[in-house]
């Protein structure tokens, strides 16, 4: 799997995270972001130019939610998906939604797991409201689905990998929630697959300024 910087490549932690439960031993190659050669390296990986890039044998898969899919198809046993068709369906539309939303937290709460915990952007405007949205998500999928485990479906799986990065930024950012919600980012942050990926952001030698 091609990834960008661990410390701040949000898609490349979910492309990780995924492939990470399925047990499948893999070799990682971790591309520098924000470099002049930087672009010009995934092109060598991906025809998007993005990451993360799944290579499997002599098949290229360049987007999240196709890994995903991919990686349910070749590991069934791996549970990415809820096996009941409700929460399936579910867990799909909260990714797909996670995937292509929530611009504004993007932007103004970028991924830094080397960023001191401490408080952010004001929590107002469309801001407030995706952190909101995000916060429905959780308390709906853990209400209804999650009796099982603490994750949002019970056991962790594909749509815990998409929310994992709002987790780190929701505990980078100090963004203060309660209940249902709090539970659940302490459950993802406790999580070995990305207490490994955070240990090893630590280590990384490049700094992004204002990522």
């Amino acid at each position: 799997i091609v990834l960008g910087n661990k410390t701040y490549s949000s898609w490349s932690l979910r492309g990780w995270l995924l492939l990470k439960q399925t047990g499948a031993d893999f070799e990682e190659v971790v591309i520098p972001l924000d470099r002049p050669e930087t672009a010009a390296a995934i092109r060598r990986h991906s025809p998007a130019g993005q990451v993360p890039v799944l290579h499997a044998g002599g098949l290229t898969v360049w987007d999240s939610l196709a890994i995903a899919e991919f990686l349910n198809e070749r590991y069934p046993r791996a549970g990415l998906w809820p096996a009941d068709p409700e929460a399936r369906a579910v867990a799909r539309s909260v990714s797909a939604e996670m995937h292509a939303g929530f611009a504004t937290l993007r932007r103004l709460m970028p991924m830094d797991l080397r960023r001191p915990p401490g408080r952010g952007p004001e929590l107002v405007g469309t801001l407030a409201a995706e952190i909101g949205r995000v916060q429905e998500i959780w308390r709906a999928c853990r209400g209804r689905y999650g009796a099982a485990g603490d994750f949002l479906f019970g056991a962790g799986g594909a749509a815990d990998a998409f929310f994992a990065p709002v987790v780190t930024r929701f505990v980078t950012y100090d963004v203060p929630l309660e209940g249902a919600a709090a539970a659940y980012r302490d459950a993802v942050m406790a999580w070995p697959a990305l207490r490994a990926w955070i240990a090893a952001a630590q280590d990384e030698p490049w700094v992004i300024e204002n990522p």
